[in-house]
């Protein structure tokens, strides 16, 4: 039930600075109690009237959880003195607070509104203490009425608190002239939300900001799909299909933003093409930096390559194959290269011989990958530190920009010679361009991965666009090698890879089919298997965590939601020990399995190793809940060598991990993978997502439901189509050669 309370906060135990949240305890004439609620400044002693409604919570008892507020100012000269002796305004501590109240008695808070001048007659008020005192003040008052006009608009008191950190006092007439700004500028505002502002205000639904943001949408939810550009006419048919505008104005506003650099207009094979100006720009420096490096001059070998070759094979008590020699030869005469190959067909082998010659030609490499997994098996298999790629770009966090930069660039390299690059294939767009602007002209760029895999989460198809272009040298490692070859999952990656159904259910091998004849029977089959039957059988196994579902889609009953939601019951159930927290449709639980689900530049992490601290958490990394701290509105969750702190907005950024799509498995892989098999979007049941869910599993592949779906699977060839300009960009270069047109910019 809402109530309205009158009172004062008496103590703030939490206050999140970034979104407002706080935890204070509240006194009224007859009671006290704990609340909670986003609050634009908070302070002790502060007197509020607050809206909301008393929850109770199993741990921490009765709270009030506040949904809108005012800021009641004080009567009296008592009410007024204490009021300013509470760290309320800055610049006004306890005496001064004495002094104004002593000059202007009841009409103190009327001269700092309205002629604040008088108070530069106070003894310790200067200009620059005046300046505060005023400043300070209004905010608190500004807050009041622009939240007040802010919900009549359908914005919560979180989002507005967020807002006014951005706006100010001009809040409102900012987002009366122009609401869909609000889509670009404030995180957890989408266009369609927006856009239900801009019908409370009126908007014309033909208004230039309303098609140019509607543009915006439909170009990055593309993006979001992994095109870099669209191209024109199909731009048009969705924009036009989102906003039921017309043809001619879309192309009135395509025309004002491409002049004004919102956008990109460009011809990609033919095509006219419509860019967000970020990844054009990322396109074209991708393309000239390769060129950049493919046309420098790198540091000349002083021996034979086929004796270094050799040498290493000895040191290692190795035999690389015919293949092998080629790309390992490849990896050292070229300046970039690419090796791509299938599981067992010796790539890790290959990489760790690549580093060995280079170290014994006194060639220092940078060794990284996409993910922190994939960097950790690197390490374990060569023995040489690797990092991921973000941290080898030594990226951080801009608060002024509100975006992600890296200390490696044009103006501060990577200091090695040589940088090699594993599971390449999951590098997009944008990653790629940052990538090669921290690497001097002269330095030789090995990149290693399956091109066969599902292209990158991002926008973009870098390894396949490059491979294709056969502007970049390349070796692609086709024999399996024959103790790879024991291994069902490995023949039955190819298998899938060349067409062909994958052998199932061989005594004493590590890949098997369950047939079930309904999805009810799969996900029964699904939870027995995670909840206690292979962990029982297999040695390998030490615990639920060993084991990881994967799925196609995230709907229905087979998809991640489901399948979470059904996993978490069986494997982390309610306890009186386990704290939980819901975050939207989603229930966390201490102990559950997570993953982030977005990129994420600012939020903090502390190493569990060193006790360094750091911003930015990625797409795909995956670790547990640790604690939760409902007081505090938190959750910490601990990723492989470190731990975040997640506050009530950024969970909308975690989801649960039990089960996860195979887009977001790229990168990483489990002991044993476990997946449903059953119809899903014909989009989803293709070769190359069974060919990728089939290679995360390490020791044990558990495939359940219907034969005819495998069948299907492999059968579907069709590659998941993307736009993306950066094959035809380097097949352009190639033919045109030509300078850099981006070298002005270095």
């Amino acid at each position: 039930m809402t109530e309205t309370k009158e009172g004062k906060i008496t103590r703030v135990i939490f206050n999140n600075s970034s979104n407002g949240y706080t935890v204070a305890n509240f006194e009224t004439a007859d009671e006290m109690f704990t609340i909670t609620g986003s609050f634009h400044v908070v302070n002790s002693g502060a007197r509020y009237r607050i809206t909301g409604e008393f929850r109770t919570h199993k741990k921490y008892g009765e709270q009030f959880e506040v949904k809108s507020y005012e800021e009641i100012l004080p009567e009296g000269e008592e009410g007024i003195r204490v009021f300013l002796a509470s760290d309320n305004i800055r610049g006004i501590g306890k005496k001064t607070a004495d002094l104004i109240v002593d000059a202007f008695g009841e009409k103190s808070l009327d001269v700092i509104e309205n002629d604040p001048e008088q108070l530069l007659k106070i003894k310790g008020i200067g200009r620059k203490t005046l300046k505060n005192i005023v400043e300070s003040y209004q905010e608190t008052r500004d807050f009041a009425h622009v939240y007040r006009d802010l919900s009549d608009l359908g914005i919560d008191l979180s989002q507005a608190v967020k807002i006014y950190k951005l706006y100010g006092s001009e809040a409102l007439s900012i987002i009366k002239e122009n609401p869909y700004q609000l889509a670009d500028d404030i995180y957890g505002i989408s266009f369609k939300k927006a856009d239900e502002i801009g019908v409370r205000l009126g908007i014309d639904e033909n208004s230039p900001f309303r098609i140019r943001s509607g543009i915006k949408y439909v170009l990055a939810d593309f993006a979001g799909n992994g095109s870099t550009y669209m191209s024109k006419d199909q731009l048009k048919l969705k924009t036009i299909d989102l906003l039921d505008t017309t043809g001619d104005q879309v192309d009135e506003c395509l025309g004002a933003m491409a002049f004004e650099g919102e956008i990109q207009t460009d011809t990609v094979d033919g095509t006219p093409a419509i860019y967000l100006y970020n990844y054009y720009m990322a396109e074209q420096e991708t393309a000239h930096n390769l060129k950049r490096l493919m046309d420098a001059t790198v540091d000349a070998i002083p021996a034979n390559i086929e004796n270094l070759i050799n040498a290493a094979e000895s040191g290692e008590q190795i035999q690389l194959s015919p293949e092998q020699r080629k790309g390992v030869r490849l990896a050292i005469e070229s300046n970039v290269s690419i090796i791509t190959g299938g599981p067992g067909t010796g790539k890790t082998t290959m990489i760790n011989t690549i580093i060995k010659i280079l170290d014994d030609l006194g060639i220092k490499a940078a060794i990284a990958a996409p993910t922190g997994r994939a960097a950790k098996r690197i390490t374990e298999t060569s023995g040489v530190p690797a990092k991921t790629i973000h941290r080898l770009l030594e990226y951080v966090y801009s608060e002024d920009e509100d975006e992600m930069q890296f200390g490696r660039d044009y103006e501060n390299p990577i200091e090695e010679r040589a940088v090699i690059i594993d599971e390449a294939s999951m590098i997009d767009l944008l990653l790629m361009d940052a990538l090669l602007k921290a690497i001097k002209s002269g330095s030789r760029l090995i990149m290693v991965g399956d091109v066969d895999q599902l292209p990158p989460v991002g926008a973009g198809n870098v390894l396949r666009d490059m491979i294709q272009s056969e502007y970049i040298p390349t070796v692609r490692l086709k024999k399996i090698f024959r103790q790879a070859n024991e291994s069902l999952i490995v023949v039955n990656a190819h298998r899938i890879n060349d067409g062909e159904y994958p052998y199932t259910n061989e005594k004493d091998k590590d890949f098997f089919m369950m047939h079930r004849n309904s999805e009810e029977e799969i996900l029964e089959t699904v939870e027995e298997l995670v909840s206690g039957r292979l962990e029982a059988y297999y040695d390998f196994i030490d615990s639920p965590g060993d084991i990881q579902v994967l799925t196609p889609t995230r709907k229905g009953l087979l998809g991640t939601a489901s399948l979470n939601a059904r996993l978490q019951a069986a494997l982390n159930p309610p306890a009186e020990d386990k704290e939980e927290m819901k975050a939207r449709s989603r229930l966390f639980r201490e102990g559950d399995k997570v993953m982030q689900t977005k990129n994420n530049y600012s939020l903090e992490w502390r190493s569990n190793v060193d006790f360094q601290t750091g911003k930015g958490v990625f797409n795909g990394d995956m670790g547990t809940v640790t604690s939760i701290d409902k007081a505090a509105d938190t959750v910490t969750v601990q990723f492989d060598d470190r731990f975040v702190v997640y506050d009530s907005m950024d969970l909308e950024e975690l989801d649960l991990a039990y089960a996860i799509t195979v887009h977001k498995a790229q990168g990483s892989e489990f002991p044993a993978v476990v997946m449903p098999m059953n119809w899903c979007p014909p989009l989803l049941q293709t070769r190359d997502l069974l060919y990728t869910a089939v290679t995360r599993g390490k020791k044990l592949v558990v495939l359940v439901g219907f034969q005819r779906c495998v069948q299907r699977m492999v059968d579907n060839d069709r590659v998941h189509s993307r736009n993306s300009g950066l094959e035809f960009r380097l097949r352009e270069m190639e033919a045109m050669g030509g300078g850099d047109p981006f070298a002005a910019f270095r």
